[in-house]
């Protein structure tokens, strides 16, 4: 023991430089990987977001059976790897599937420039992933350290799309579990992040950010405000996942029930977003930036817009398309952040700030990384009001995500009784007995009083 407490740190050197090397080349090929494919996207945005309305009803079913069809077949007789970066991290030992990498960013970008509401950061997230776990298998990486690359992959794809690097960072290491950070991947992440950033950047990805000046005096009031635009945020990005998953399970049981060509699934969900656009606004669909830009520079929007986005959203991805599930999350916070400060006599781009990272907190179940990401995008001096809006949002939402793999590390309450380490679409969670006790207690105290007065 005596001797170790020297040679550690020659050890620790040593694995730093190992990181470093490894996470520079992750970061700078994922970074490439991201960076073309954003290109892609915005060449192809540029010929579709202005078209007229009819050809827009033409090109959402035309994109879904072209969706179908790309899926349908590039997975049909794969029965290898789960094509999942969560899974690759808990079940695979790091090993994602290399063969099927550019299935899901091409029908990504169908599904954007065909009008279908969805995000840009799965695609990226994904390519991250994969490129990492092929590099992994180069250099013939040992199963905890091929987990360990792919998460960085991950944080080099969210902070290529996104331009946050330290966000992205967090992002891909908080992803994993609930209730857990994984220390020894923070150091990796944040290199690849850092690298994959720039290396966009010299691709020419241009980056958003909004600055906010408007900020005065803390304020007791104020920051309870902060609170419950937070709570109601949490409780925004709740129903986002419901209807979420309602939609996903609806399509799947007509699909089951009338025995229906899979890739007919998502030409039909093209149809109902077709039609439904003939009574809501057209800025719901795609990536629905302008409109996000809008509520962020403190402008009215429709007090039912974010139920809109989360409705296209929901029948886009739920009916089969591919796409990002965390932009839509940007665009809905947003939305419904401007709204809730309005209602509050507040600066409506201040709640759209925060709503849209406390959105992202709870629905994705990562706070640390969406309050880095309140601070790289709207300024240090929003910190204290991101953290009590992605924290409170964060508890709020209870035990649900938009990633049902991730695993559950620690329950948020200790009225809630679950497994831990076992992936959210498999948990078993309930109310402690402690907590029923007191609920009936209260009730038969209740009834024994009205029987009294009656």
């Amino acid at each position: 023991m005596h001797r170790i407490k020297y040679i550690e740190p020659l050890v620790m050197l040593a694995t730093l430089s190992r990181w470093l090397v490894l996470a520079t080349i992750t970061g700078g090929i994922v970074g490439t990987g991201t960076s073309l494919f954003l290109l892609a996207l915005q060449f192809s945005l540029n010929h579709t977001e202005n078209i007229p309305l009819y050809l827009k009803m033409i090109f959402l079913p035309l994109g879904g059976i072209m969706n179908g069809l790309i899926l349908y077949y590039g997975y049909r007789h794969y029965t290898g790897l789960k094509d999942s970066t969560i899974a690759a991290v808990h079940e695979q030992s790091g090993k994602m599937p290399y063969k099927t990498l550019p299935i899901k960013p091409i029908a990504a970008i169908i599904t954007l420039a065909s009008g279908g509401s969805a995000g840009k950061e799965g695609p990226c997230a994904h390519i991250g992933g994969t490129i990492a776990s092929l590099l992994g298998r180069v250099f013939r990486l040992r199963p905890e350290l091929q987990k360990r690359i792919v998460a960085c992959g991950v944080s080099a794809g969210f902070a290529s799309v996104f331009g946050t690097p330290l966000a992205g960072a967090i992002y891909g290491v908080e992803v994993l579990t609930i209730g857990r950070i994984r220390q020894d991947i923070i150091f990796p992440s944040f290199i690849s992040g850092i690298v994959s950033f720039e290396v966009s950047k010299l691709w020419g990805i241009e980056y958003s950010y909004f600055p906010m000046t408007s900020l005065f005096d803390f304020s007791g009031i104020f920051f309870f405000k902060m609170i419950i635009i937070g709570i109601l945020c949490g409780l925004v990005a709740w129903l986002f996942i419901e209807l979420f998953e309602q939609s996903r399970l609806l399509f799947r049981l007509i699909q089951l029930k009338y025995r229906i060509w899979p890739p007919l699934m998502p030409f039909m969900g093209g149809v109902i977003v077709a039609i439904l656009i003939l009574w809501i606004p057209t800025d719901y669909l795609g990536l629905s930036l302008p409109i996000m830009d809008r509520a962020l520079d403190g402008e009215q929007v429709s007090y039912f817009g974010f139920f809109w986005k989360m409705l296209l959203v929901a029948i886009t991805l739920g009916s089969g398309f591919y796409g990002g599930i965390v932009t839509p999350q940007f665009v809905i916070g947003a939305l419904a952040g401007n709204v809730f400060a309005t209602m509050f006599h507040m600066d409506p781009a201040l709640g759209a700030a925060v709503g849209m990272v406390a959105v992202v907190a709870s629905a994705s179940n990562t706070p640390i990384a969406a309050i880095f990401m309140g601070i790289e995008l709207f300024g240090m001096n929003m910190g204290i009001y991101v953290v009590a809006a992605c924290l409170s949002a964060f508890i709020v939402i209870g035990h649900r995500s938009v990633y049902p793999e991730q695993l559950v590390a620690y329950s948020k309450s200790i009225w809630m009784i679950l497994h831990p380490n076992i992936a959210l679409e498999k948990e078993d969670i309930h109310i402690s007995y402690d907590l029923l006790r007191k609920i009936r207690r209260m009730q038969y105290f209740r009834k024994h009083r009205y029987s009294k007065i009656k």
